[in-house]
Formats: C-alpha cells, sequence, structure tokens
C-alpha cells in the first residue's frame, strides 16, 4: 500500500504539540500521573498475594496470624491507602486533560477563525459554509477528545498493560510467558482493523460536511424554498443526507464489530489459560496460592488493555480525519497579503484611481473577464461604469480594494500600485455598498457604525440622512435601536439598500463604490441620494455600477463596458454622440425613438 505522505509542515502530533504552549508542563504531570496510578493498580493484587500466603494459605500462616497480626493489619491498612491515593492522582489527573484539552481547543478555534478572517474572496468562493462550521464545531471537538481521552487511554493501556506484565515476571516467568503469548495475535488485529477504518472515518467526516452544508443552505436561504413551494423537497433532501451520514456512521461502526469478536475472545482466552495452566503450576508447586491469587486479581490489567485498543483506534483515526481538514485551514495562505515592503497610509488618500492596462480572469475561469482596461478617475470626480450583465463591472471595481489582482497591468491609488499599499491602510478608506446587501444581527445603528466602532449617534443620523435612510428609520417602533434580523429580514430590498450606503458613507471614505446600490429604491429617492451624494461633507470619489441614465447622467464619466473591454467613455453629452450602446440605453428607459 501507498503511503500517504503529509502535506503539511509539521505531524498531526507535532502540530497538537504546538498548540499545547504554556501547558506543555502540566501536560507532562498528566501523563507522568497516569503512569502512576496505573502501577498503583498493582498493589492490591500484590498486598492481596501477601496475605494468602502468609496468613491464609502458608505453612506458617496460623503462626503468623498470632505473632505478625500487626502486619496484617498493615498490609490492609497499605490497600486501603493506596486505593485513596489512586482515587485521589486519577481524579487531578483527569482535571489536568480537560484543562489542557478546554485550552487547546480555546487556541485552536480563535486561531482558525481569524484565518478565515483574513482569507481572500478565492477561498470563500471555495469552501462551503457547512463545510468551514463543521471544522470549527465537530472536527475541533475531535481534536479535543484526542487530548483529553486517546492519549490518556493509550498512556493508561501501556503503561498497564507494561506494569502488569512486569510483575507477572517478576512472580512467575512461566506464567507470565503463557499470559503474554497471546498479546501479539491483538495487536495483528487492531492493525488490520486500522486499515480497514481509516477510509471509513474520512468518508464520514465528509457525509457530516454535506449534512452540515444542507441544513445551512437551507436556513439561509427559507425564504426562497418558501415562495416556490419547496419545502418537501428540501425535508427530502435533507433526508437524503441525514441518511447517508448515518449509514456511513452505522458502516463505520460495523468494522469495529467484525474485528471485535476475535479481541473479545483472544483477551476471555486468559482467564482460561490461567485457570488451566495455573491449576496445573499450583499442583506440581511451581506457583503458590498467593501468586495464584496474585495473577487472578490482575489478569483484567491484561485483556482490558487489549479490549480498549480497538476503542482507541477507532477514535484516533477519527481525530486523523478531523485533523487533516482543520489543519488544511490551520496552514493555509491567502493569495492577496500584504507584501514585506507595503507601505503604510494611516492619512486619506487624494481619490486618484488609475487603471494601467489591466486584464483579469478568475482562477476557475476559461476566459479572461477583462481585456486591456485602461482609464484615471480623478480625485473628487464621479464615474458610471455601464454595461449589459456579465461585461466585467463588478470584476473591475473589485480590483480596487484588491479582493482580486490583475493577472495583468496595474491598478494605483494616489500613483501607488494597490499591492503596495497595505491592505488594512487600504480598505479602510474605501467605502462599499453593494446590491446583494447583508446585515448583522444588530440594531440599526450597529449595522451604520460597523466600520467605525467610535461613531456618535449624531454622525449615524446624518449619514442616514444622506442615504434617505432617516425618514424610515424615524418611523420604526425602536428607531435607530431597532433590531433587524438576520441578513436584514423584516426590511425591504430599498431599505437594507439604504442602510448598506449609510454604513458605507460613515466612514467617510476616500473612494465610495457603489454597485448597483439604488437598483431598488424608487426614482424619488434615488433622486434625493444622488443630491446628497454631492453634497458631502468630505472629499470623496466615487464610482458607480448602474443601469439607470437618472444615476449615471450627471457623473463627470461614464465607461461603458462590453465583453470584458472598454467599448466607450465620456460625458453623458458626449456618448449620446456617439450614438452607440449608451444611446441605445437611453432610447430604451426613456422610450423614445430619438434623442
Amino acid at each position: 500500500m501507498k503511503q500517504e505522505t503529509n502535506p503539511f509542515p509539521k505531524t498531526k502530533l507535532q502540530w497538537l504539540w504546538e498548540n499545547m504552549k504554556g501547558c506543555r508542563g502540566i501536560y507532562f504531570v498528566g501523563m507522568a500521573g497516569t503512569v502512576v496510578y496505573n502501577i498503583l493498580q498493582l498493589t492490591v493484587p500484590y498486598f492481596s498475594g501477601k496475605i494468602v500466603d502468609l496468613f491464609l494459605t502458608g505453612e506458617n500462616a496460623r503462626e503468623n496470624l498470632s505473632t505478625h497480626r500487626d502486619l496484617f493489619y498493615q498490609l490492609i491498612l497499605a490497600m486501603v491507602l493506596f486505593t485513596l491515593l489512586r482515587c485521589v492522582i486519577v481524579y487531578g489527573v483527569c482535571m489536568i486533560y480537560e484543562h489542557v484539552s478546554q485550552t487547546v481547543l480555546y487556541r485552536v478555534r480563535n486561531y482558525l477563525y481569524d484565518k478565515i478572517q483574513r482569507q481572500d474572496m478565492t477561498f470563500y468562493s471555495t469552501y462551503r459554509t457547512g463545510d468551514l462550521m463543521t471544522r470549527l464545531t465537530g472536527d475541533l471537538d475531535a481534536i479535543r477528545h484526542m487530548v483529553a481521552w486517546i492519549i490518556r487511554m493509550v498512556i493508561e493501556s501501556f503503561s498497564l498493560f507494561a506494569a502488569a506484565a512486569i510483575f507477572f515476571l517478576y512472580t512467575n516467568w512461566k506464567m507470565a510467558l503463557c499470559l503474554l503469548v497471546i498479546a501479539p495475535f491483538v495487536f495483528w488485529i487492531i492493525y488490520l482493523f486500522r486499515n480497514k477504518v481509516a477510509p471509513m472515518h474520512a468518508l464520514l467526516r465528509e457525509k457530516l460536511s454535506q449534512m452540515n452544508t444542507c441544513a445551512q443552505e437551507n436556513i439561509s436561504g427559507n425564504r426562497v424554498v418558501k415562495a416556490f413551494a419547496r419545502e418537501d423537497y428540501e425535508i427530502e433532501k435533507f433526508d437524503k443526507a441525514n441518511r447517508d451520514f448515518c449509514e456511513t456512521n452505522k458502516a463505520t461502526a460495523m468494522v469495529w464489530l467484525k474485528f471485535f469478536p476475535y479481541v473479545e475472545t483472544i483477551a476471555n482466552l486468559m482467564p482460561l489459560v490461567m485457570l488451566g495452566v495455573g491449576g496445573v503450576f499450583l499442583i506440581k508447586g511451581q506457583l503458590t496460592m498467593g501468586e495464584y491469587v496474585a495473577f487472578s486479581g490482575l489478569i483484567w490489567a491484561i485483556a482490558n488493555p487489549m479490549r480498549q485498543m480497538g476503542n482507541i483506534m477507532n477514535e484516533f483515526q477519527r481525530f486523523s480525519a478531523a485533523s487533516r481538514k482543520v489543519m488544511e485551514l490551520y496552514y493555509s495562505e491567502p493569495k492577496i497579503k500584504d507584501h514585506e515592503d507595503a507601505k503604510e497610509h494611516p492619512d486619506r488618500f487624494d481619490g486618484k484611481i488609475e487603471f494601467k492596462n489591466v486584464s483579469f480572469q478568475y482562477e476557475d475561469g476559461d476566459l479572461p473577464v477583462l481585456h486591456n482596461i485602461s482609464f484615471t478617475v480623478n480625485p473628487g470626480e464621479t464615474v458610471a461604469i455601464m454595461g449589459e450583465t456579465g461585461c466585467g463591472k463588478t470584476s473591475l471595481i473589485n480590483l480596487i480594494p484588491r479582493f482580486y489582482e490583475p493577472t495583468e497591468g496595474k491598478v494605483l491609488i494616489d500613483g501607488t500600485p494597490v499591492e503596495n499599499l497595505r491592505l488594512h491602510d487600504l480598505r479602510r478608506h474605501i467605502g462599499l455598498a453593494t446590491q446583494d446587501v447583508l446585515l448583522y444581527s444588530d440594531t440599526i445603528e450597529g449595522n451604520i457604525a460597523y466600520g467605525d466602532g467610535s461613531i456618535k449617534i449624531n454622525d449615524v443620523v446624518k449619514f442616514a440622512r444622506y442615504s434617505s435612510a432617516s425618514d424610515f428609520i424615524a418611523k420604526m417602533p425602536e428607531g435607530y435601536d431597532t433590531i433587524v434580523g438576520e441578513r436584514g429580514v423584516g426590511l425591504s430590498g430599498g431599505q437594507k439598500q439604504r442602510i448598506s450606503l449609510a454604513r458605507a458613507l460613515a466612514i467617510r471614505p476616500s473612494i465610495l463604490i457603489l454597485d448597483d446600490t439604488t437598483s431598488a429604491v424608487d426614482m424619488e429617492t434615488e433622486k434625493q441620494i444622488q443630491h446628497s451624494l454631492k453634497e458631502l461633507d468630505f472629499p470623496c470619489t466615487k464610482v458607480i455600477i448602474a443601469q439607470r441614465i437618472s444615476t449615471t447622467r450627471d457623473a463627470d464619466r461614464i465607461v461603458v463596458l462590453r465583453d470584458g473591454y472598454i467599448e466607450e467613455s465620456g460625458t453623458h453629452e458626449e456618448l449620446l454622440a456617439k450614438k452607440g450602446y449608451y444611446y441605445e440605453l437611453v432610447k430604451l428607459q426613456t422610450g423614445l425613438d430619438e434623442l
């Protein structure tokens, strides 16, 4: 079988150890405690054997009981004290494992969330939301389980097995060998089980991700489901995903059930060996009754680790499948990030935007989206981008805040290529409002002030007035303290767009990008917004995607795209004179045959 290569800079256990930083010392104490309390398991059988040989079945048992009664009580007291000591150590060890596992869980989850926040747009188009949620929840729980239970059980099983084996060999090596000769067969069965169950856990993890994705998409798109009366279809689709997960889960469990009888049979042979071989040794005088009692009292310490190995291997394979997915996210790096020599720019931009021979193609696309785009937007100007659906308008404006990078050419702001600026400094001075609005489950004030947490309520009201949102907000029962539902449920499309515009304006951007932001508002409201945008109390360069002539008419320049090329460019009057795409669009919207 071909050995799987490790695509990550560290193995799974090395990565786990790395995330135990700060807790490694106490974790060592926990592992040492696990070894100690398992060694203490030998004390009760050992003292029991001594009591049997000295005070019950030995040649001088009656004499010892009368002359050394204090030793008898001391042995019983030692059994009680060592049992209590073992209980205390077990409690402390369990607390240590749980503390370290929760610390690792907290640390890794925060790190992953930070990673997700800093990823680029390509990442979000690659990974499904349900899959990411699975990595942050179920997969991380499997990692916590590894730290809290699996490692502990591995140490416990091997230390208990080793301690019992050494004790047996020390007590009577012949009897010990007769019992331990069975152990290699169990380890061989566990090895075969591991090869069978590993791919099953990887498949099980994928089925869980698919089920979570199905549920997440359905909940997010519940309005569409209800609009098309597709509840039964969605229920059936989720039932199929749930059934697949259930069947895979049962199939995974059945793998162990196929191997379990063999392990259990071998483990149960030990008492038979003990009874048969031990009886013969006892009759021949090669084994004392006390030693026989000690062996009988500790035979579980050999059998139980064998039984436990299957569960340990099963859980380890679950950890292995989950950790691979988590580490993939942990070590992922965004392709769009700050260059080492990126310039800091804490101050506002003047707002000059230049596209120099820019071409662009998505990584998963077959054809370029933009071809050799060149134009300049001077500080304070308003440029409108127009064109038919799919011509590259949104792709063009996404290059300004560096959501994507051009495959050829340069995008510059104030003469500096955007890739030479720190992303934080670049984006904090760009206000963006899109047609597809995302509002958070927060107050209206919180949504508008999202980009600037220090903004005062008076400024929130002012920017709501700029976006013509203040009137409908004032009519709400709690005004700006009204809680909007997830993604703005309860608000109309136009209301959400106006709150989104107010949010973009609230950061007082040097560059304002509007992607069809007023498509869902009426003509009168749009006119008010256009007037407000001219009266802003801060300098701002505006790039607006729009299809309404009422929006583009007063722009300083209109750029018309077609199939990724600049078809025409100029003012409203200049484009009408050219009688091209813009001219035909104006005729279509005005209903006139000639202009």
